[in-house]
């Protein structure tokens, strides 16, 4: 990455990263606990998880261009500042309404944060050595994958729900403060090649490509099906399933962690080996397989396995259409990158209440083998159509 006197440094962006992934994992071990203090069941606290995912993908409307003409670093410093508010608010909700509006908007304003660190590093850094770097930043969002699930799990268990809300709205302070420290007086001033940006014309202008179309419907079943469908429900599949704890479940679900850490690792090495078309096909065809498996495995230790392989199998599809992204309109690389992360949180959202709603109706394993057939049929169409695109 370019050095420059306004650039924090690349693990400092993984650190606030980070605190971004907790958000997004740090409920799935305590959906249960959840619902047995509101009086309700799975379906009734899954919205938690899809409100997050809405907002976030509503707050890519702004994110990107905003990004594009304040300066993407110095947006995302003061969406982080409100993403600390939201949490605290979380932690003293008094009801499952409120605790509902705190998580939107916590969604709603740490939606600049990882889509314009990519699309800072499009602009920083040339793309035979983006994903290396993309890489980097994503070790935040990785560590996250690792430590979310058991942390959130044993604290919720030891000092209740809301302890959970004010340890990850510490660590997103103390990143706050660093990440503004670093940039100095440049946090006040956007820089001058900052001021101009697509608008929210941009966003039309990225529909208006056949490539960027595919791309973002690819992208939204995606997150339907992955992000908000299966993925988030795995931890309460194993505490139905095997009569294990919310730690616990949180600790298993955690090996996701493992498999995107080889990703972020390797990543250089598999896509030359492969190629794009090879990572797609391998990676989809293989989360696909990690589905069936979720859905009919008797063994949890044979889940925990799955469940490390598709980290690494996860990324392997996602990671290309994310590459595609940071080049889909590089006159505007906020706004793009900001349309593909509404697309996957819009389709996570849609995933998070409707495959809720599912598993209330028919049961744990049926939605699953529906996904696996779901991920393999996109992963086919996605070497098809958005990859020639």
């Amino acid at each position: 990455m370019k050095k420059d006197g306004q650039n924090p440094p690349i693990w400092l962006l993984a650190v606030a990263a980070f605190t971004v992934g907790c958000s997004m994992r740090m409920l799935e071990p305590v959906l249960p606990m959840l619902a047995g203090e509101f009086g309700t069941g799975l379906g009734g606290v899954a919205p938690l998880i899809g409100a997050f995912a809405l907002a976030y993908g509503l707050g890519q409307f702004a994110a990107g261009p905003f990004g594009d003409r304040f300066g993407k670093l110095r947006v995302t410093a003061f969406a982080m500042a409100f993403y600390t508010g939201a949490l605290f608010g979380s932690a003293i909700a008094g009801g499952l309404t409120s605790l509902l509006v705190f998580r939107a908007l916590a969604g709603l304003a740490c939606a600049a944060v990882v889509p314009l660190f990519m699309a800072h590093i499009g602009d920083s850094v040339p793309y035979g050595q983006r994903q290396a770097v993309i890489g980097k930043l994503l070790n935040g969002m990785v560590a996250a994958q690792l430590l979310a699930g058991p942390v959130a799990g044993a604290v919720a268990e030891w000092l209740g729900w809301r302890a959970v809300f004010i340890l990850v709205g510490s660590l997103a302070l103390v990143a706050t403060v660093a990440f503004a420290r670093s940039m100095g007086p440049k946090l006040w001033s956007p820089p001058a090649e900052a001021r101009g940006g697509a608008g929210l014309g941009g966003f039309i202008k990225v529909l208006s490509k056949p490539a960027g179309r595919k791309l973002m419907l690819g992208t939204a079943l995606d997150g339907m099906m992955l992000f908000g469908g299966a993925f988030p429900f795995l931890a309460s599949l194993l505490i139905d399933r095997f009569d294990i704890s919310a730690a616990e479940s949180g600790l298993m679900v955690a090996s996701f962690g493992l498999g995107s850490l080889t990703y972020t690792s390797f990543a250089g090495k598999l896509l030359a080996r492969l190629g794009e078309r090879g990572m797609v096909l391998v990676g989809g065809l293989g989360v696909a397989l990690s589905l069936v498996v979720f859905a009919l495995s008797p063994f949890w230790w044979l889940v925990v396995v799955a469940q490390a392989l598709s980290g690494l199998l996860f990324f392997m599809l996602h990671g290309v259409l994310q590459a595609r992204a940071t080049e889909l309109m590089p006159e505007a690389r906020g706004t793009a990158v900001s349309a593909f992360a509404m697309s996957l949180f819009f389709g996570q959202s849609i995933g998070a209440i409707g495959f809720g709603a599912l598993i209330v109706w028919v049961g744990f394993a049926p939605v699953f083998l529906g996904a696996a057939v779901g991920v393999a049929a996109l992963t086919l169409w996605i070497r098809a159509a958005v990859l020639r695109a």
